[in-house]
């Protein structure tokens, strides 16, 4: 069901659903249901591209791309999350992070994303009321500093999704490193995301946890206010061929892209951000993946860019993220943080 909640979402009306089924593929495996899990809760994540597992920033959102970047410095820190996603889908959550002693860290959140109504029609045709697809996950995370320069992490997720009468449980966890080079302002990442598995189904067939193993580097520069990033992900897999699609004297001709650059290019993304001080940021990033994936809808020149800025007054902080993936759809995204510990301070 979530493969036709999801057109419906990204077209620009409201298509009518056809009779609820569960959401499986036709081999009976299928990651689908699972791939909101993929969505970023952080803005500035959001605007290096989507994916950023070594951006080094005290903001407990990141704790979702890697358990290894928070750390001490996020004590008392609270964050919400919110993003206008396609249609009228909306992504929301809120995580609290805290201290433990001097060298280590843990945190909590909750994910929650809403399809929107969609009607529903039985066997026969005939419209039978709405209902609203839903995904759901909790987390708690631990860091731990085993050197001052290597951080290790670890997130586990508690996920529940409900689709018209199907539902499914599931049970998931990263495990992150994060190595930082402070006199070369070099950051290297490791992430092993959403190892596990369902432990309740839909119905008789089983659906897989979106796995996927990822590297990422940041750099900075000597006395330069920006920093570059590129992440690789999906690396358990090679190949992530595509379609693309043209349309010539009314006749439509699709190819199939399987080559060496194009599945180099798709494992990658890419970020730059001017961060002139730790109060203010601007992120801009390319995920290649996403715009070649929008090739076989109306992708335009935006689809695959991202756009973002953070800010922070005093213990508040502010970020806004954009990014137009379809022609007929955009995604909006915001956070707003505190630090409850210097607010009770004062």
């Amino acid at each position: 069901m979530l493969i036709l909640a999801l057109a419906g979402a990204l077209l620009p009306s409201r298509a009518a659903a056809q009779e609820s089924r569960p959401p499986q593929a036709e081999s009976g495996s299928s990651t689908v249901p699972y791939s909101f899990l993929e969505i970023p809760s952080s803005v500035q994540a959001f605007s290096l591209g989507g994916v950023n597992i070594s951006q080094i920033d005290a903001d407990v959102t990141m704790s979702d791309q890697n358990p290894a970047l928070i750390g001490p410095e996020i004590d008392m820190q609270i964050a919400f999350n919110y993003m206008h996603y396609f249609g009228s889908s909306n992504f929301a959550g809120l995580r609290f992070g805290m201290a433990h002693g001097e060298r280590a860290a843990w945190a909590c959140g909750i994910q929650y994303l809403d399809y929107g109504a969609f009607r529903r029609f039985d066997e026969g045709g005939v419209e039978a009321g709405e209902f609203h697809p839903i995904d759901l996950a909790l987390s708690g995370l631990y860091s731990h500093d085993f050197t001052d320069r290597l951080r290790g992490g670890i997130n586990f997720k508690f996920i529940a999704t409900s689709y018209e009468h199907y539902s499914a449980l599931a049970l998931a966890a990263d495990i992150g490193l994060n190595y930082y080079i402070p006199e070369h302002d070099t950051s290297l990442s490791l992430v092993l995301k959403n190892m596990g598995g369902q432990i309740k189904r839909f119905d008789k067939a089983y659906n897989r946890l979106p796995f996927d193993i990822q590297l990422g580097w940041t750099q900075g520069f000597p006395n330069s206010p920006f920093s570059i990033s590129v992440t690789a992900w999906h690396l358990n897999k090679w190949h992530l061929p595509y379609y693309t699609h043209s349309d010539e004297n009314g006749i439509t001709t699709s190819e199939l892209k399987d080559s060496f650059a194009s599945n180099l290019l798709r494992h990658l993304v890419f970020g730059i951000e001017y961060k002139p001080s730790d109060r203010f940021y601007i992120g801009l990033g390319y995920n290649n993946k996403m715009r070649t994936d929008m090739s076989t809808y109306k992708r335009n020149f935006l689809s695959g860019f991202s756009l973002g800025m953070g800010l922070k007054v005093r213990s508040w902080g502010f970020g806004v993220a954009y990014a137009q993936p379809h022609a007929s759809g955009s995604e909006i995204m915001i956070n707003i943080f505190s630090n409850i510990g210097e607010l009770l301070r004062r």
